[in-house]
């Protein structure tokens, strides 16, 4: 029985009362109009550091004055070209964020039609390099997450917007309601940047890549102005009468001097005004870097776990970092370089742990609270044929070139067999003192690796699948390799030659019912 109710009634509200109220779609918004001025002065940026080359190169077979103008008049064009396709880029980009999509139309001659289901979006990213900063503007990146066939259909780019901008669209996508938890830390700061984690910079596997560098632009760049015999020949004038070992190893010093030094100025670019929040709502924020900054939001609903990390040289020190095992971190070919995954850089490896716990909302980090389980001797003789067998081999290489070639390849790899075969036993017998595996809680814990040490601790309600292999070898020395597979991180996780008997109770236990039903018991096997 339905009727309509007289007016002035205290009739109570139709069923459908509540769509008055609903969100109507939201107008349509412009990027800042500033874009001009900044692709002008990037543009601008480029033109000088190609001129300048241009102008010298000029120079010379038509004059200064012609050189100057010609320079001068390119740079113009070059200039107002860029700024004349920003501007319509600018006049044909409107983005809205509705109540169930974030849209984004751009083009005048291909126009592009963009969306993303909010309840798809997994990132809400904001950067700004340092003319952005200048000038109060950022660089939002939305995403779903996910890969797909077009590398960047999953992402919608906004760009330029206001700081203000920025921040209300990263409150309002990554918007949920707050996490019903009883736990200590609910909100606010998880942690934040100690200047001295600055001296783990130099022992990162940073500093010699950065040396090498070094000494590639050095000689690439005097190659380019015709310096490189001067360059060579000044080096070995420094080093005359020195014996060539001690010039080789004078040589390698100061690149890694070099490299420490450009690791430094590194790690303060990428984590100076570093902090980690919990925001409300259940959204962890890690917020850094001096020159260019970045604001990295990350959904605690996506969270599976952590990884803490210990290259070889920052584990020497005591250190490690923390990164998040998390679904929707799927990143494209452009942007594999900005750590969105990393909750806390290298710092001391109590507060590592600390850091864990917090973010994972546990009292005590999974990754320190179980004592882990040893693997058998069997997996560290594998590990030492495996380095022993690669050291020698190509040592072995060189000196049968050596008999058939020259006399000097066979002191070559006589030398490369006594420096690094030590090197390679202790490092494959550190390999094995870190394989280890066990079970706390709600979580599965793994650990692996030599120079870069892993150990991850791996929620059990997101393991989607178990794998259990045994190669011939293994089979021989009843060793198993146990891999849970996961939706988020790197999607697998294993735990790398365990004895047959522990690995199989490790996987059961591990997912209740996942594994079991395939296990043949024994008669004396509990149930």
């Amino acid at each position: 029985m339905s009727g309509t109710p007289a007016d002035g009634a205290d009739a109570a509200p139709a069923a459908d009362a509540p769509a008055q109220d609903a969100p109507v779609d939201a107008a349509w918004q412009r990027l800042d109009r500033r874009t001009v001025l900044v692709a002008s002065l990037l543009m601008g940026g480029i033109a000088v550091s190609g001129g300048v080359p241009a102008f010298v190169a000029l120079v010379v077979p038509f004059g200064a004055v012609t050189a100057l103008a010609w320079v001068l008049g390119g740079a113009a064009l070059f200039v107002l070209g860029s700024a004349a396709l920003e501007y319509l880029r600018w006049r044909h980009t409107r983005y809205r964020i509705g109540p169930e999509r974030a849209e984004l139309h751009t083009g005048l001659l291909l126009v592009k039609r963009r969306s993303l289901r909010r309840e798809r979006i997994r990132t809400v990213d904001l950067t700004a390099h340092p003319l952005l900063r200048l000038l109060g503007l950022v660089k939002v990146r939305i995403g779903t997450g996910e890969h797909s066939a077009g590398g960047a259909d999953s992402i919608l780019e906004i760009t330029p917007v206001t700081r203000q901008e920025g921040d209300r669209l990263r409150r309002e996508l990554l918007e949920r309601a707050a996490l019903q938890d009883g736990g200590e830390n609910v909100d606010g700061r998880l942690a934040a940047l100690d200047p001295r984690w600055i001296r783990y910079a130099p022992v990162s596997f940073t500093a010699p890549l950065l040396g090498l560098g070094a000494g590639g632009a050095v000689m690439q760049g005097s190659e380019w102005f015709g310096l490189q015999t001067e360059v060579i020949q000044w080096v070995g004038g420094l080093f005359d009468g020195v014996a060539v070992l001690w010039m080789i190893l004078t040589l390698a010093v100061a690149l890694l001097l070099a490299g420490a030094v450009g690791a430094l100025g590194l790690f303060v670019e990428m984590w100076w005004g570093y902090r980690l929040d919990r925001e409300p709502g259940g959204t962890l924020r890690v917020q850094r870097g001096l020159f260019t900054s970045r604001s990295i939001s990350l959904e605690e609903r996506r969270l599976r776990g952590v990884e803490v990390l210990e290259p070889l040289g920052v584990r020497l020190a005591g250190a490690a970092r923390v990164d998040a095992v998390a679904t929707g971190l799927a990143e494209t070919e452009t942007d594999q370089k900005t750590d969105r995954k990393t909750l806390l850089p290298a710092a001391p490896r109590e507060f590592a742990d600390t850091v864990a716990a917090r973010v994972l909302r546990e009292p005590v980090s999974p990754t320190s609270a179980v004592r882990l389980r040893a693997h058998p001797v069997a997996a560290r003789g594998r590990r030492l044929r495996w380095a022993l067998g690669s050291v020698g081999g190509a040592a072995l290489v060189l000196v049968v070139l050596g008999v058939l070639l020259t006399r000097v390849l066979v002191w070559v790899g006589a030398g490369l067999a006594a420096v690094l075969l030590p090197v390679a036993a202790l490092l494959a017998v550190d390999a094995y003192r870190s394989l280890g595996h066990g079970l706390t809680g709600k979580y599965l814990v793994v650990r692996s690796g030599s120079m870069r040490r892993a150990t991850v601790a791996l929620r059990r309600d997101g393991v989607i699948g178990l794998t259990v292999k045994q190669s011939v070898f293994q089979r021989r020395a009843g060793l198993v390799t146990v891999t849970a597979t996961t939706a988020a991180g790197s999607g697998a996780y294993s735990a790398y030659d365990a004895g047959q008997t522990e690995g199989l109770e490790f996987a059961a236990e591990a997912v209740a019912g996942l594994l079991g039903p395939f296990l043949e018991r024994g008669p004396d096997s509990p149930p």
